[in-house]
């Protein structure tokens, strides 16, 4: 389950913004919640990479407290949100909704307008602002949001962030790498859940 006095990331997806995409009535709905964030300090060139991954009702799947040396904080960045959808992945079902917490609004942004573009209309990825040096980690990650049977990407604060500790003071939690693997599945959600209040005067067909 989720810390005490931490909120779980459904909680979190729930209450934070996705941009260019407004959440549906079904967003509480989720399997699965992932929370990434990458770390850089200018001053010798080191930094982290943290990965939180838990169920619907917050069972733990995964932690990852990740010492990195990224050229800059973007690729900080994508690199984390690489390395948590890759170990969401192999532990999910390919089918799994999934919801996606980042702190950095270009690339939530980013994956959001990717997702939009996947489903057709009249979104594009041209007006996609990819950092040069993160093109390749971008890769992986539009590859790995179009293999899951829905995604969504919210934007929180640093200071909600559960993967922000854990990126920025890897060595401080780099026993959370040593927890044996999980593929723990989430109950069901039963069809008389009640919303979020601010979604519950939403349309159900979106």
């Amino acid at each position: 389950m989720a810390a005490y006095g931490r909120p779980a990331l459904r909680d979190l997806f729930d209450d934070s913004p996705t941009p260019h995409i407004a959440h549906p009535p079904r967003t509480h709905r989720r399997e699965f919640y992932v929370a990434t964030d990458g770390s850089y300090r200018l001053s010798d060139g080191t930094g982290g990479l943290g990965v939180v991954i838990e169920t619907r009702s917050g069972d733990r799947v995964a932690r990852l407290a990740v010492p990195d040396t990224a050229p800059d904080n973007n690729v900080a960045e994508y690199r984390a949100l690489h390395l948590g959808l890759d170990v969401l992945a192999a532990r999910a079902p390919g089918d799994a909704r999934v919801g996606v917490l980042v702190d950095h609004d270009d690339l939530a942004a980013n994956a959001n307008r990717a997702l939009l573009a996947t489903r057709g209309g009249c979104h594009s990825t041209r007006s996609l602002s990819i950092p040069e040096r993160s093109r390749h980690h971008w890769r992986g990650i539009r590859a790995r949001l179009r293999g899951f049977g829905e995604c969504r990407v919210a934007r929180i604060r640093s200071a909600e962030n559960p993967a922000h500790p854990l990126a920025n003071t890897p060595a401080q939690y780099h026993h959370v790498n040593e927890e044996p693997p999980r593929c723990v599945l989430p109950t069901p959600a039963g069809r008389d859940e009640v919303p979020p209040p601010s979604r519950a005067d939403r349309p159900a067909s979106d």
